[in-house]
């Protein structure tokens, strides 16, 4: 019988936390996804080591989807598993994300935004988990066949119901988050996060405005991809690991990747980070959470150690202006 879990003394001396734009939820600075490393063919004690050393460092967000796997569900579920019998006593000191909106079973009814996807989805997840609620219940992606005020009216009964704490959005653009923030405020919900990808070579929430717009309008923003699947680490600074995830998955990255003009900016940047004491990993992560614009970066992970290592570019200094015009000039916002 394994000793029961007892959380670190000091978890909260390790990490930052910031309000999700307007609303009192503050979260971690850094959260822990469990998009890859977390489905069926996840070995449950290594799942078990990454919350656990993630809870100890301060992590206390942790965000799912009923699509993460693979195959989906089995993230939620893997998680449900390890709330049971690590995190039970712990449940009000935590955040537990989950989202909706690709496909997950088949006919008309098992993806996009509408009312009925969302509600029964949300049942699902929480059956998976073992939970009673979800701290966040986002929509997953922008769903043009749906009218956008029956999904946040889901979202708004998934609140009202009181399986969900807080609505967010995901993967939406400017003016319907705009759209969407107006239908839920004049509802009276409490509409907190819209989950977005940002990096330092993806920084498309800049050129379209996003990313100040939300501030100024008190939404929160929490960033997801702020490794660029890995790219913006050690990872591929002597070629291609047989292990890493252009090898082993291949889905979202790939050896095209990968060119001479990539490697050039991985390695100034590598250069950089050196300078300023850090791996390029936890200059990354800082280059997100520089300015106070967003709430909280999602990082992945496939062992302990990479949490311990993504977790302290929340305690980074602060980035001089001749580093931050470094790194425009190497990956300009173009």
């Amino acid at each position: 019988m394994k000793k029961s879990y007892q959380a670190a003394e000091d978890r909260y001396q390790k990490m930052g936390y910031a309000n999700c734009g307007k609303s009192g939820l503050k979260m971690p600075r850094v959260s822990l996804g469990l998009w890859h490393n977390f489905g069926e063919s996840a070995k449950i004690d290594n799942v078990r080591a990454m919350c656990r050393a993630a809870f100890d460092n301060g992590i206390t967000c942790f965000d799912i989807a009923n699509n993460y796997g693979p195959p989906g569900g089995a993230a939620e579920e893997n998680f449900g598993k390890v709330l049971k019998s690590d995190f039970a006593s712990y449940r009000d000191q935590m955040i537990i994300t989950t989202k909706a909106g690709y496909g997950m079973w088949p006919g008309p009814y098992g993806d996009g935004g509408s009312r009925k996807y969302l509600l029964a989805s949300l049942d699902q997840s929480l059956a998976r988990t073992g939970l009673e609620y979800f701290d966040i219940f986002y929509h997953h992606r922008m769903d043009p066949d749906t009218p956008l005020e029956e999904t946040m009216g889901a979202l708004d009964q998934a609140v009202k119901s009181g399986k969900a704490l807080y609505a967010g959005i995901s993967n939406y653009d400017l003016p319907t988050t705009l759209k969407a923030a107006k239908i839920l405020n004049d509802l009276h919900c409490p509409f907190v996060v819209n989950q977005i990808q940002y990096s330092i070579f993806n920084r498309s929430i800049e050129k379209s405005g996003l990313k100040k717009k939300a501030a100024k309008e008190g939404i929160g923003l929490v960033c997801f991809s702020p490794l660029a699947q890995g790219l913006l680490t050690d990872r591929y600074l002597k070629g291609i690991p047989k292990d890493s995830r252009i090898k082993t998955d291949g889905r979202f990255l790939t050896e095209k990747n990968l060119t001479a003009e990539r490697m050039a900016q991985i390695n100034a940047l590598n250069d950089i980070a050196k300078a300023r004491g850090q791996t390029l990993a936890q200059m990354a992560l800082a280059w997100v959470l520089r300015d106070g614009d967003i709430a909280s970066v999602i990082i992945g992970a496939s062992k302990p150690e990479q949490i311990l290592d993504n977790v302290k570019a929340a305690q980074s200094a602060a980035f001089t202006k001749e580093e931050l015009d470094a790194i425009d000039k190497i990956a300009p916002a173009l």
